[in-house]
């Protein structure tokens, strides 16, 4: 079975976050070795627009944003705009598509199950919404994903609300939707812990995937690269 090494980075800015995945992209490219890095993370409050998105998405404007102490950031991954916040799952699954298949509508659609999966754990029946990417509960979205892919490669991926202030996206519309709201983990069943909630999400992942995830640290990886 293919091995993918996974990484819980705990709670970390956005930014140091992304800089982080752009090195480890650099990293799988060079080594054949190794298929593939699965970053989990929390972020503090930040909102991210993606390559399609624009500032018009904004309720509010940018400087009352961040009167908020909320930060903005420009990614490079595909989508609109997004909220990430202190408990939300987010996963960055590091992947070179070489090794699975080179066809990114699958990509999404296995992330999509994955959190599909992890949720049944819980008694949430979730699914896909027409025209739109992510996971839904009926008309409520409860995970977003956004890629970006360079030779195969995939970074970026999904922010699954656990337990997210959920006020928050009140100040956007969320991947440029007006028409549908949020919900969380925690707004349909209380009694989830966030750890159990990333356990899940890694045993969907493997099972999804079809892959063994090894346990480590950041700095372990990083001395395979004398970082």
């Amino acid at each position: 079975m293919k091995k993918v090494l996974t990484v819980n980075l705990g709670r970390m800015k956005y930014g140091e976050a992304y800089e982080l995945q752009k090195e480890l992209l650099d990293y799988v490219l060079n080594n054949e070795e190794l298929i593939g890095i699965f970053l989990l993370v929390e972020h503090p409050p930040v909102f991210t627009i993606g390559k399609s998105g624009t500032y018009k998405d904004f309720l509010y404007s940018v400087e009352e944003i961040k009167e908020k102490g909320i930060e903005v950031y420009e990614s490079d991954r595909g989508g609109k705009i997004t909220y990430h916040g202190l408990g939300q799952v987010v996963g960055y699954p590091i992947l070179d598509l070489k090794e699975f298949k080179k066809d990114l509508h699958w990509y999404v659609h296995q992330i999509e199950e994955t959190i599909i999966g992890s949720l049944k754990a819980f008694g949430i029946t979730a699914g896909r919404k027409d025209k739109y990417i992510g996971v839904w509960v009926e008309n409520e979205k409860i995970c977003a994903i956004g890629i970006r892919m360079k030779k195969w490669v995939a970074m970026h991926g999904f922010a699954l609300n656990y337990n997210t202030n959920l006020e928050d996206f009140h100040l956007i519309n969320p991947c440029g939707i007006t028409e549908f709201s949020v919900t969380s983990i925690n707004e349909i069943n209380p009694n989830v812990e966030y750890n159990q909630v990333t356990e899940e999400v890694k045993k969907s992942f493997q099972k999804i995937f079809n892959v063994e995830l090894v346990e480590t640290t950041i700095n372990e990886v990083r001395d395979c690269y004398g970082k």
